[in-house]
């Protein structure tokens, strides 16, 4: 079964109503570059060579942002969807005719969402199912636990499952 290495953090926001709360982030072992990646993927008794994986990676990144900035969705069957949203300024635009994209969008994101109506669904509901949870503590032998909410690799903007403010 796959492992999904995870680390206490303690909430040390004050103003917060879950300070003092303990929650799970995800923690990284590796990162995978598309070179890495098309190296695993032809080790699994593929016909065709690394760098055959690896030029059809490339080639998918960069078509796939290409589809993107066309505001085209890219679904990849048994894996899911890419797509694009917007961000916008806080308060937005007080009249519709005074809306300016250079002044009231703050950023263009790309997003994902896996499929769930395969055999290999991934949605989080049932990925959660296929993966045994492994706290580094006991790994390291060490106390992960200090809430500082630093660590060596970049785990997203939360961590893992970062709960509701009013929770």
């Amino acid at each position: 079964m796959a492992k999904i290495f995870y680390e206490l953090r303690q909430n040390k926001n004050v103003k917060s109503s879950i300070f003092g709360k303990w929650f799970a982030h995800s923690k990284s072992v590796e990162t995978m570059n598309t070179r890495k990646l098309a190296n695993h993927i032809s080790e699994h008794g593929s016909v065709y060579t690394s760098d055959v994986v690896f030029g059809v990676l490339e080639k998918f990144r960069s078509c796939l942002v290409e589809m993107l900035l066309e505001s085209k969705r890219v679904k990849i069957e048994g894996l899911g969807t890419f797509f694009t949203t917007l961000e916008n300024q806080e308060g937005g635009a007080q009249k519709k005719e005074d809306f300016n994209v250079q002044k009231n969008l703050k950023a263009l994101h790309i997003r994902f969402m896996p499929e769930g109506e395969q055999e290999m669904n991934i949605s989080s509901r049932e990925f959660i199912k296929k993966a045994e949870f492994v706290n580094v503590d006991t790994l390291t032998g060490g106390d992960s636990t200090s809430g500082s909410g630093s660590s060596d690799e970049d785990d997203g903007p939360t961590g893992g499952y970062t709960p509701n403010p009013g929770d």
